[in-house]
């Protein structure tokens, strides 16, 4: 079965990752910005859609310059609710369309999903998944550009 989405925990991979958006508090605006615009580039270099859940405590005040041209899927869970209610949800609703991944270092988030069928990443994985994905990008944009430039050389 093809791999129809990616559900995100968004917090869980930002304390996963120090890396990003480094000196900044994990549930900064500022941070969640950098993992959105990171799963942005992740999307664009597999072609599979990605939504992250936050719960809704961080909600951002106003709206992100690029919002209406994100390609990565960003929602906030409400009062009553957690991101977890949310990526469970979803989990099971993506799941008659096919495959769902969902990424969390959450035990019990990962046991319940698996438990209906859905797959599921702990946050380190994905993380090398992520960066695995944007080398291949780059080395393939190397490849064609060497190939291009070569091409350009012997036309003269």
């Amino acid at each position: 079965m093809a791999l129809v989405r990616i559900l995100v925990d968004g917090y869980s991979l930002l304390h996963n990752w120090p890396e990003l958006a480094e000196g900044r508090p994990r549930h900064s605006e500022a941070a969640r910005d950098a993992l959105v615009e990171m799963l942005t580039h992740y999307q664009d270099a597999c072609g599979k859609p990605v939504t992250v859940f936050f719960d809704g405590r961080g909600r951002r005040k106003t709206k992100p310059n690029n919002e209406a041209g994100q390609s990565v899927e960003v929602l906030y869970s409400s009062a009553g609710q957690t991101a977890d209610d949310l990526i469970e949800r979803a989990a099971h609703r993506f799941q008659a369309y096919g495959e769902v991944l969902v990424v969390t270092d959450d035990f019990a988030e990962r046991d319940t999903v698996s438990g209906f069928g859905g797959t599921t990443a702990s946050c380190g994985n994905f993380i090398a998944m992520i960066q695995n994905a944007l080398a291949d990008l780059q080395e393939n944009l190397n490849n064609h550009n060497r190939s291009e430039r070569n091409r350009f050389l012997r036309s003269k």
